[in-house]
């Protein structure tokens, strides 16, 4: 029998090198995935005062009453939004509403409040 040529060792060395180092990876991101999980549950389980800033509509995360973009909540009418956002013209800058009366949770609105600044046209 050949002995095996100094190349035949140097592929099968690094083979071997990038198996291991494969698996070194795998496990890696094995663990992060895990302690990911671990720590999102932990966090879920904790009760939170704060879970009313992720409903729709609710805009206190901002600490403004309005954002020019809103989310319609449960229970909101146009009135309401427009007296909660100082905007009395919320029908005419959505042409998207045909009928004020139809306003639904979900629904996205464009509020001009006094706050948000305003280009000028020139």
């Amino acid at each position: 029998m050949a002995p095996s040529s100094p190349t035949r060792g140097a592929a099968s060395s690094s083979a071997t090198l990038a198996d291991a180092a494969s698996w070194y990876c795998a496990i890696v991101i094995l663990a992060l995935i895990l302690i990911g999980s671990i720590r999102g549950n932990s966090l879920a389980d904790e009760p939170h005062d704060y879970d009313h800033v992720m409903r729709p509509g609710n805009q206190l995360l901002n600490r403004r009453p309005c954002d020019e973009i809103y989310v319609v909540g449960e229970g909101e009418t146009l009135h309401t939004i427009s007296d909660k956002c100082g905007d009395p013209f919320i029908v005419e800058r959505n042409p998207h509403i045909h009928d004020p009366d139809d306003v639904f949770p979900g629904l996205v609105i464009k509020i001009i409040t006094p706050s948000t600044p305003r280009k000028l046209l020139r």
